[in-house]
């Protein structure tokens, strides 16, 4: 055999989850799941508190070497270098030419490609590099929106369409020109990414949602999205029925994007967005990301008439947001002052304010206003303030607003 044809695939539980390379020092956290260890420390060090791979807050960041597995590497590694007869040098399942050439067969052929956009998938995996040739192939992208686009593609096939769209995206250089051929009046791409978020595996559904994000770039793409039949009902009830973390982060990261525009916001509190999120914050396992993008969602829907109404409605909601404040983070805190500052001080909502008050609520809006909040959140935080009838017997009645002290108890 030729050298330059020996292309070896590797085992992807050998593969760093982070970098996708093969683990040099396995180690694995307290969720059981296994990265590199240069890779996990960098991830650690950067302050993030949550395992990458599942976004579970971790109790520990401690970790422990998987002897294992480094083990079944080894063997691995020598019985590759065994057949090489050289030292192993690792190559992608495709090398760059029989990309092209793959590339080429689905556009010979787009009714019988799911072998060959599976293996696309892999060369896509496997590097970033390999994702960047991917995205700068001219018209491959466009071929993959031509697919999604069509009514008569196999399922299994749309759902690596999607997945490889998912990796290369970003990749890619002319998001506008994407966004014009998705949302061409003569492709129905919407329904084919509904189909995969209602029907696909977990991994092509976090694409679906990936995807629609990305393209969800100004006004225009984020109202055709939110008129889509289905589309958004289908991400509210993904928000109920899903367990996988990285499938939930990605559904809230989507409906972030599209909800921008504030006409859009009223729909989303029609299809119980309110009710969801309020589930998501009450649930003490959720992540800080999670925890935040549930209160970003919480505030948009706060901005508009009929978010600020199910949100006084709902006193768990109130209460769970206040149970945030000053638990989760720097940011969680600010979008929890926003709400309450649009439900109790704009609205002036009595039954806001009742569990505001019940929830210690005035006490942790105090603490706020003496911390490093940026000075919009400590101007919310004293209209808050000023807004509460306070009673004689409570212990903010001596509370002067220009104090620089906390009063004791």
């Amino acid at each position: 055999m030729v050298r330059d044809e020996l292309f070896i695939t590797v085992p992807s539980l050998f593969r760093c989850p982070i970098s996708l390379d093969v683990m040099k020092s396995p180690v694995s956290l307290s969720t059981g799941v296994t990265y590199d260890r240069s890779s996990i420390q960098k991830w650690l060090d950067n302050g993030n508190n949550t395992c990458p791979a599942t976004m579970q807050v971790l109790h520990s960041k401690d970790f422990v070497p998987n002897h294992t597995l480094q083990r079944l590497i080894q063997i691995w590694s020598n019985s590759v270098r065994h057949r090489s007869d050289s030292p192993v040098q690792l190559v992608p399942s495709l090398s760059p030419d029989q990309a092209r050439d793959l590339i080429k067969e689905i556009e010979t052929n787009p009714e019988d490609c799911l072998e060959c956009m599976s293996k696309m998938v892999s060369f896509a995996r496997e590097s970033e590099e390999n994702r960047k040739f991917l995205a700068r192939i001219d018209g491959f992208v466009l071929l993959l929106v031509d697919f999604l686009g069509s009514s008569n593609a196999n399922f299994l096939a749309l759902e690596q369409v999607v997945r490889v769209l998912d990796l290369i995206v970003s990749e890619y250089e002319d998001r506008k020109q994407l966004v014009n051929s998705m949302l061409k009046s003569d492709r129905d791409c919407f329904s084919s990414i509904l189909l995969v978020l209602q029907r696909g595996s977990t991994e092509s559904r976090i694409g679906s949602a990936r995807v629609l994000e990305s393209i969800a770039i100004d006004a225009e793409s984020k109202l055709l999205i939110a008129e889509k039949d289905g589309l958004l009902s289908e991400l509210i009830r993904t928000l109920s029925s899903e367990t996988d973390p990285v499938m939930m982060e990605s559904t809230l990261s989507c409906l972030i994007a599209i909800s921008v525009p504030r006409r859009i916001r009223p729909k989303i509190v029609r299809l119980g967005i309110v009710k969801q999120l309020t589930k998501l914050l009450s649930d003490p396992n959720s992540s800080v990301s999670v925890t935040e993008k549930v209160l970003k969602l919480l505030e948009m829907a706060s901005s508009c008439k009929e978010g600020k109404s199910e949100i006084c409605e709902n006193s768990d909601c109130v209460s769970a947001i206040v149970q945030k404040m000053l638990k989760v983070s720097s940011t969680a805190t600010e979008h929890a002052v926003t709400i309450l500052w649009s439900v109790c001080y704009f609205s002036r909502d009595d039954r806001a304010q009742i569990t505001v008050t019940k929830n210690n609520g005035l006490t942790k809006i105090l603490v706020v206003m003496q911390s490093n909040c940026s000075p919009a959140v400590r101007q919310l935080a004293g209209d808050l303030l000023k807004i509460f009838r306070v009673s004689s017997k409570s212990c903010l009645s001596s509370y002067d607003t220009k104090t620089t002290h906390i009063m004791p108890f």
